[in-house]
């Protein structure tokens, strides 16, 4: 069915919402209730404010002792979780749809393809890298941040808020920019700058895949795609050390 132009609420990501069925849209062509809402409550919502915030965080924690590094992902990964859940219920984000299992295996797939090379060209460097960032962590705590709680926050905060809005570029840049200011000061990257700069590149690399993933495939995709990835390049180096 189509729609006059006129119609259509000014969402740069339109397609994220409403799909070629005319799902959101009523018999006579008008949008319903619901989308007319969640329009209404993004009117005023800008994410750069929470950037910031999480940004500040990710610095400043990083005065704790090295023993509580728990502690400061905790609360670095709480916040982003904490914006992004707020935008879902009150301001301006993407929702997750209903997923179709294709949507779902590129997410696997586009993270294998990341993942694998770096894990078989990089094996070594990963596992130091990794023991540095989750020292003395149990294999089941490291796996809970792993599955649930970094990919949730960072999938709902930056593919899911920041992008709404945002390039997919941008959004991977931004994201990068967090990575690093997060995960750098436990890696003394003032010894080893060689490595510090192909860690930063992988970074890059995986944050502009997420949300390639995200625009290409939908926001499940994306945290799929980030699960993936971190059991890979995180949690493999870190019990076969």
């Amino acid at each position: 069915m189509s729609v006059p132009d006129d119609t259509l609420p000014e969402y740069e990501d339109y397609e994220d919402f409403y799909d070629e069925s005319g799902e959101g849209i009523d018999d006579t062509g008008d949008f319903t209730d619901s989308s007319r809402s969640l329009d209404y409550r993004a009117a005023s919502s800008d994410p750069t404010f929470g950037y910031l915030i999480v940004l500040a965080l990710a610095v400043g924690l990083t005065a704790l002792p090295p023993d509580q590094r728990d502690l400061r992902y905790t609360v670095v990964w709480m916040v982003p979780a904490g914006f992004g859940v707020l935008a879902w219920l009150f301001g301006k984000t993407i929702r997750f749809q209903e997923e179709t299992p294709e949507n779902l295996a590129w997410g696997i797939a586009f993270a294998l393809i990341v993942a694998t090379p770096l894990l078989a060209v990089g094996g070594s460097t990963l596992t130091t890298t990794v023991n540095l960032l989750f020292r003395d962590m149990s294999w089941g705590t490291l796996l809970a941040y792993l599955v649930f709680v970094m990919p949730l926050a960072e999938t709902l905060f930056f593919r899911g808020v920041l992008q709404h809005e945002r390039a997919v570029w941008m959004v991977g840049l931004m994201s990068s920019l967090w990575s690093t200011l997060l995960f750098f000061p436990l890696l003394n990257v003032g010894t080893f700058p060689a490595i510090a700069a192909v860690i930063a590149l992988a970074f890059l690399m995986m944050n502009m895949t997420y949300s390639y993933v995200r625009r290409r495939n939908g926001l499940a995709a994306a945290w799929i795609c980030q699960i993936v990835v971190n059991l890979v390049l995180i949690f493999v180096p870190y019990i076969s050390s």
